[in-house]
């Protein structure tokens, strides 16, 4: 056996685990760069709207509802495809779509030609490659993991993206006020760039094209993957949950931004600090979540984790007082919410990639996803009409009291509160 030099016996005194892989570290630092960069596009964008080009809260819901809409339009399809093809190429390619989408933004404000409807389209095309790249991306973490380590992956691939919101939206705040949102996407569009570059050379050995011992319609494998989700008892309890809290959040996101800016008069730099502290609920879950889930269990994560982000929803509408007291408030509140949002989301994937054969494993992400997101268009949408209608302060209450029965009925009804320990391997 060939000796380790001295990096490697350094790296194995340092570092457990998935950290051991080399793939797996370059895998994990390509998500982190790109994370950074949406957290700057997560801000820049809607402040585009709302501040340059005087977005109205139903213009903001349909720019949601667009980003959005391809889950519904494509997602079924992109899981026939991923389960026909490598994953890693279809990764790389979303993340060259995405950076040039997101060129243009900046492009149009520099000559002049930037409106709400040049980011409809930017918003629409990078929804369709988030839900190619993304699913591919998933499928791409089970592979590499393998399926006893599904969490540990989860966790520390959500603590590099926890670790850009903790930093990332402070300095997309700065960034914005200096240079303004739309040229601010510019970062976001490099970082995509670089991960591509990055993502090459990367070794996934179970990343092949699966062998096809009949060649099936493209319904027929979508009716596969359907059938997959409804049939298990779990899948779907974790699809209809989430799904119905996927609306509360678009509705919630598509007023989130004009209720700090036009009712607490926060400024870019004010907001991207409360932010902040969102990111630090972030990491602090993905530090905890494999440790919470081993002692209570993993239904317990999610189904806890999920009431903590209702209560965050209800805290947005109670915030109140000067720029100060409420960036602080803010602030707070979105350290509860994404501390809970963290948490159920490791802890949901890895029970929904635990509970399926790894070759449905692309249409079943792809599915699910159509499930849980087809309908956040709509939440964007009714969000946006109902902030009209009774208010941004009125609605972030609304969501949060609707957030608060729906974690009570998953509580009680959902199979998923009975999952103490990840299932063993799916029988394919």
């Amino acid at each position: 056996m060939k000796p380790l030099d001295r990096s490697q016996r350094f790296l194995r005194r340092r570092l457990r685990g998935l950290w051991l892989v080399a793939d797996f570290r370059r895998l994990w630092l390509s998500l982190t760069i790109t994370s950074f960069g949406a957290q700057i596009t997560n801000l820049a964008l809607p402040l585009t709207a709302a501040l340059m080009l005087h977005a109205t809260p139903l213009q903001m819901g349909i720019l949601v509802a667009l980003e959005t809409l391809p889950f519904a339009l494509v997602s079924l399809h992109a899981g026939v495809l991923l389960d026909r093809v490598r994953k890693l190429p279809v990764v790389i390619a979303s993340d060259v779509s995405r950076a040039l989408a997101l060129l243009a933004i900046p492009l149009c404000a520099w000559r002049g030609m930037l409106s709400v409807e040049v980011l409809y389209v930017v918003g629409f095309f990078c929804g369709v490659q988030n839900v190619v790249g993304g699913a591919a991306y998933q499928v791409l973490i089970a592979q590499m993991a393998g399926r006893k380590r599904l969490v540990e992956a989860n966790a520390k691939l959500t603590l590099g993206e926890t670790s850009s919101a903790l930093i990332g939206p402070g300095l997309a705040g700065g960034l914005i006020q200096l240079v303004t949102a739309p040229f601010a996407i510019a970062v976001d569009a490099l970082g995509f760039f670089v991960s591509a570059l990055m993502l090459r050379t990367l070794r996934v050995p179970h990343d092949v094209v699966p062998k096809r011992h009949d060649k099936q319609s493209i319904v027929a494998e979508i009716r596969e993957g359907l059938a997959l989700v409804f049939g298990n008892e779990t899948l779907r309890a974790l699809g209809l949950v989430a799904g119905a809290w996927q609306v509360l959040h678009h509705m919630q996101v598509a007023v989130l931004i004009l209720f700090a800016t036009r009712e607490l008069h926060l400024s870019a730099g004010a907001i991207g600090m409360a932010y902040m502290a969102g990111g630090l609920g972030c990491v602090i879950a993905a530090s905890l979540a494999e440790r919470f889930s081993q002692r209570f269990g993993v239904g317990a994560a999610i189904v806890y984790g999920l009431l903590l982000t209702a209560f965050g929803w209800q805290t947005f509408g109670m915030i109140r007082g000067s720029p100060g007291v409420a960036t602080l408030l803010l602030g707070a509140a979105m350290l509860l919410f994404d501390f809970g949002a963290v948490l159920y989301a490791i802890n949901y994937l890895a029970l929904r990639q635990a509970l399926t054969p790894d070759r449905l494993l692309g249409r079943m992400t792809a599915t699910m996803r159509f499930v849980t997101i087809a309908a956040a268009p709509l939440g964007s949408l009714v969000g946006g009409a109902l902030a009209t209608a009774i208010g941004l302060r009125h609605t972030l209450w609304v969501v949060g009291s609707l957030g608060i029965v729906l974690s009570l009925v998953a509580m009680r009804f959902s199979p998923v509160r009975f999952h103490r320990t990840l299932p063993a391997a799916a029988i394919d």
